[in-house]
Parts: structure tokens; sequence; C-alpha cells
């Protein structure tokens, strides 16, 4: 179970998905029944098992430009009120940004999606409200989501006790509230992808809709980025119909091909959408 991506080499070429992760969690609880009264009010949340599994977010692109096979489906996320894609099938993106820290990259990202119109969402780390306050104040002028990617980035697997995991999310919840004067967008993305049913029983139970991706490639070590065409060719090949984009803001490569990148998916017929659309 701890290696997925190994896993899904052995499953590839399968017509289906095979939910590893979240079969892992219903099996390691010994005691659990997993329940959706969809009758009842859409506000309740579905039972989490009473032990946690580790999982890691992980994705298989089998064929270039449809969606990947993903290590659980959307079927089994919603009850979570956890999403990694549109699964409407018409040719929407949704953009999104992971940011730990910031080294410059920022502006020149927001800049481009001024201009080419395009909404994101970025996720961020309680620090980088105090390092780079006026960047947040843009993407909040600017019309993009800020996220919640946890006070301290670490591995929320390890938090087990409710109190605890709602205080990973307490730090950025106040931290922009004190910037901006106004409540976070409830929108959480696990650090690393790392999470387990608990996890996502505990961040519904806040309020937080849980967001994944479907498209993502390596470009988060800063001292060994990918060089643009190669980047380029990787994205446009993964892009599909309903994609939940992942980037990091602090990637050089990103902020000199995004301008190309949303052109040439405009250029095929794609619109873009804040994260409210996702559903």
């Amino acid at each position: 179970m701890r290696d997925i991506s190994k896993i899904w080499k052995m499953i590839k070429g399968k017509a289906y998905v095979i939910s590893l992760c979240l079969l892992g969690g219903l099996l390691a609880a010994e005691s659990t029944v997993l329940v959706v009264r969809a009758a009842q009010d859409n506000s309740q949340s579905a039972a989490a098992p009473s032990q946690s599994t580790a999982c890691n977010w992980g994705l298989s692109f089998p064929k270039s430009g449809q969606a990947p096979r993903a290590d659980a489906s959307a079927e089994e996320l919603a009850p979570y009120d956890a999403h990694y894609l549109d699964s409407s099938g018409e040719k929407v993106i949704y953009l999104t940004f992971d940011a730990g820290y910031e080294n410059g990259n920022t502006p020149q990202i927001l800049d481009v999606l001024k201009a080419q119109n395009v909404p994101a969402a970025f996720f961020l780390v309680e620090h980088y409200y105090k390092t780079s306050p006026e960047l947040v104040k843009r993407m909040a002028a600017e019309g993009h989501i800020v996220g919640n990617h946890t006070s301290t980035h670490p591995d929320m697997t390890q938090i087990t006790d409710s109190a605890a995991f709602a205080k990973e999310l307490a730090g950025p919840e106040g931290a922009y509230e004190a910037l901006i004067g106004e409540a976070l967008p409830k929108f959480y993305r696990p650090p690393q992808g790392r999470y387990s049913l608990a996890n996502l029983a505990m961040a519904q139970k806040l309020g937080y809709t849980t967001v994944f991706w479907s498209l993502a490639y390596e470009d988060w070590n800063e001292n060994n980025q990918p060089t643009e065409e190669a980047a380029l060719k990787k994205l446009l090949d993964r892009t599909h119909p309903g994609a939940v984009v992942l980037l990091h803001s602090t990637s050089s490569t990103n902020a000199k091909i995004l301008n190309r990148y949303l052109t040439a998916l405009k250029e095929q017929g794609y619109t873009f959408l804040p994260l409210t659309e996702l559903s």
C-alpha cells in the first residue's frame, strides 16, 4: 500500500480503477461501517474509519488528453466533499498553485493571469502571509481564491486528533482574516497529497472542500527545473477536460511558460473556472 506508483504499474491497462487507499482504510478499521445517507441533510459528514490508513495521492496517465486514473474515484471522494477533477466532460480547467514560500516568481504569474483574465487558486501556508502579505492582497484583489495549505506543511495523516487537525488549518485562517478582513475561502489541499479517510472527514466537518488534482508534473524543485519545452509538452499532453491543474508558484519554468500554456489551452477551446464551480 505504501508504493502507489508501483501498484498502478501492476494494474495499468485495466478498464477500471481500484481505490487502494480507500479500500485499505476500510479494511484497516476493524469495526468501521461507511454509510452514506443520501436522503439525509447534505451537511452531514460520511462516517470516517476509526483507524486511519495513510495514502499518497497518485495518478496514472494511460492516454494523452484523457483524464488520468486516480487512487480514488470521484464517486468515492464525493461523500467527503473532496474532488480532483470536474467529471462533466466539458472543456474546463481549474488552475491551482501551491506555495510553501515565495522566491520571486509569483508576480510574473499574477501578471499573466491578469492579462489572460484567468482565475486561479493559491494554496498558501501560514508563514507566506508574513513574508509576502502584498502578494496575498494582490491575489485576493484580483479575484483569485486563496486556499488553505496548513500552518506548517506537515504530513497530515500523522494527525489523528480532530483538535490538532483544526489547529493546523486555523493558522492560515487567522492570517488571511487579519490581512484581508474576510474569512478564508474554505478550500483545503493536503500537503504532498498525503491524506486518510479520517483527514477528509475532519476537513469536511470544518466546512472545507478538499481539493486534490488531476494534472501535475515535477516542477517543485527550484534547483532542478525542467526546460520550458519539456514542461510545456508534458502539461499539454496531460491536459484533459475538467482538469484540476496543480502547479507550484516557486517554479521559474512555470512563470516563463504560463502565458504560452494558457494561450494554447484557449486555442484548444478550453475555458477557465474558479474552484467555486468545481463539483
